[in-house]
C-alpha cells in the first residue's frame, strides 16, 4: 500500500493563495520536481501551462515557469483557458506535461495546481507521490546545466484550437440557429471561448459572468450560484441557460422556466441519447456515491448499469478507463465524455444537450427532465483540526442511521478533498426520513468537532 500523499488532494494541490501550500516556493519546487519526473528520452521536453482568471494566477504561473525552466523543460503559456482545454492541448501538442492553475469552483482567494500527463489524463496517485518525494529531495546537481535551461513562449492560437475542438463534438448536420442561450461563465476561464463556440454554431448568446477582474471568479455566479442564470433565462425568454464553473469543467443547466437541471439529469439525458444512437460504449455509466437513486432506476430501464465511485472526477475517469465505457460524471456537474475529452468538459457536455434539444424540437423543461429524483439532502459540517469522522460516537450514530435506512435509502459521509468539511448526504423515498437522518448525523459530528 502506498503512503498518504502530503500535498496532493483529490484534484491536485489547492489552498489559499500566498499561504502554505499555495506559495511561490511550493509552485517553483513543484515545477522542478514535475519537470524531472516527466523528463524521459533525449527529445526537447515541454510543458503546457494554463490558468483561470484569479489574480494569484500571475504569481503561481511565474513560479511554475521558473521551476520548469530550471528542470530543462520548455514552457508553452496559453493564458486563461478551461481545464479541459489544457488536457486537450497537452495531448494535441505532444507536450510531456500539462498544468492548469485553478481552484475550480472555490472563491477567488484560493488557487490550485492540476497536472495532466502526456495522454491528457490527470496524473495517477503514484505519479503524484513520486513528485512529492522529488520536492522533498536534494535536487542539487539534478537540475539543468546552463546550456539546457528551458525557454518560455506563448501559444497565441490556443483559444481557437480549443473552440474548434469543442465545436467538432457537435453533430455536423445540426446548427443552433434560432436558439437563444444564456451563458454564465462564472467570470472564469471560459469567458472568451464558450461564448465564441456557441455563437459560431449559430446561437444568440446572452452573456453573464464574462467580465473577470481577478477577484470576481465564482462570485454569485456560475454553477455554484446559478440563481442569476435561472432568472436571466426567464427574463430573456431564452431556450436554455448554461452555467459553468471557474475552470469550466462543470456545467449545470436551466430550462426555459428557470428550473435547474443537475448533473444526474444531464447524465441520464446523454446516456439515453447515446444509447439510442448506438454510441454508448459498454453497458454502464459511471457516477459517484452522491448520484441520486432515481438515476440508477432510470438507467436500469434502459438496460444500462450505474457504476459508483468515490467523489472526484479523477475516480470517475479511472473507473471509466477500467470498464471501457464513455460516459461518466457527477451530480455537481462534472461530465466526462471520453469520445471527446479526457476530463470533465462543461462546454462539450452542454453541446450534447443542445444537440438533443435541436433534434427533438420540444422545450428543455420536457426534454431534460429524465426522472423523478428521490428526496436527497446534503449538509456540510465545518471543523478545525482532525476530522471528526472516526470518532466512536459518530461511527455509532452512522450504524444506527444506516439500519434505519436499510432497504429504503442511502447515507454517505465523506470528508471534502479541498476544504475542512464533512459532507453528510442522505436520500430515501420519504423526505421526512431524509431530514431526520441528516440532522442526527450533523448533530453527532458537531458534538465532537472543534468549532471552525
Amino acid at each position: 500500500m502506498g503512503r498518504t500523499k502530503r500535498l496532493f488532494g483529490t484534484d491536485g494541490i489547492r489552498g489559499t493563495a500566498n499561504l502554505a501550500p499555495m506559495t511561490v516556493e511550493t509552485a517553483q519546487r513543484l515545477g522542478q520536481a514535475a519537470g524531472l519526473r516527466f523528463t524521459r528520452g533525449d527529445h526537447r521536453h515541454s510543458v503546457l501551462l494554463g490558468k483561470d482568471t484569479r489574480l494569484s494566477g500571475y504569481m503561481i504561473e511565474s513560479a511554475l515557469v521558473a521551476g520548469f525552466l530550471s528542470a530543462g523543460m520548455d514552457v508553452t503559456l496559453v493564458g486563461p483557458l478551461p481545464t479541459p482545454a489544457i488536457a486537450m492541448l497537452t495531448r494535441s501538442l505532444r507536450a510531456d506535461l500539462g498544468v492548469m492553475i485553478s481552484a475550480s469552483h472555490n472563491p477567488f482567494g484560493d488557487n490550485g495546481i492540476k497536472l495532466f500527463g502526456p495522454d491528457g489524463f490527470k496524473l495517477s496517485d503514484q505519479d503524484e507521490t513520486e513528485i512529492e518525494d522529488l520536492m522533498e529531495a536534494d535536487l542539487n546537481g539534478r537540475l539543468a546545466t546552463p546550456e539546457k535551461i528551458g525557454r518560455a513562449s506563448r501559444l497565441n492560437d490556443a483559444a481557437g484550437r480549443y473552440v474548434e475542438s469543442a465545436k467538432a463534438s457537435f453533430p455536423r448536420k445540426l446548427r443552433l440557429d434560432g436558439m437563444k442561450i444564456v451563458l454564465d461563465c462564472a467570470n472564469g476561464s471560459a469567458y472568451r471561448v464558450a461564448p465564441t463556440a456557441l455563437w459560431e454554431l449559430g446561437a444568440e448568446v446572452i452573456r453573464l459572468g464574462c467580465a473577470p477582474d481577478g477577484v470576481n471568479i465564482n462570485e454569485n455566479c456560475g454553477s455554484t450560484h446559478p440563481e442569476a442564470l435561472c432568472a436571466a433565462v426567464v427574463q430573456h425568454k431564452a431556450h436554455l441557460g448554461i452555467a459553468l464553473d471557474g475552470d469550466a469543467d462543470r456545467v449545470l443547466i436551466s430550462d426555459e422556466t428557470g428550473r435547474l437541471i443537475d448533473g444526474d439529469q444531464i447524465l441520464a439525458l446523454i446516456a439515453q441519447s447515446w444509447a439510442r444512437d448506438g454510441r454508448l460504449v459498454g453497458s454502464s455509466v459511471v457516477a459517484t456515491v452522491m448520484s441520486n437513486m432515481g438515476l440508477e432506476r432510470f438507467l436500469q430501464n434502459l438496460n444500462v448499469g450505474l457504476e459508483r465511485t468515490a467523489v472526484g472526477d479523477r475516480y470517475v475517469v479511472e473507473r471509466m478507463r477500467e470498464l471501457g465505457t464513455n460516459i461518466g460524471g457527477e451530480q455537481s456537474g462534472h461530465m466526462v465524455l471520453t469520445d471527446f475529452a479526457t476530463t470533465g468538459d462543461g462546454l462539450i457536455a452542454a453541446l450534447q444537450i443542445l444537440a438533443v434539444l435541436v433534434e427533438d424540437g420540444r422545450p428543455a423543461s420536457e426534454v431534460c427532465r429524465m426522472f423523478q429524483p428521490f428526496p436527497q439532502k446534503l449538509q456540510n459540517v465545518r471543523f478545525k483540526g482532525a476530522s471528526p469522522l472516526e470518532a466512536d460516537s459518530v461511527q455509532a450514530k452512522k450504524e444506527e442511521v444506516e439500519k434505519l435506512l436499510s432497504g429504503r435509502g442511502r447515507l454517505v459521509l465523506r470528508k471534502s478533498g479541498t476544504e475542512p468539511l464533512v459532507r453528510v448526504m442522505a436520500e430515501a423515498e420519504d423526505a421526512a426520513l431524509v431530514d431526520d437522518v441528516v440532522a442526527q448525523m450533523c448533530n453527532a459530528l458537531e458534538a465532537v468537532s472543534e468549532p471552525a
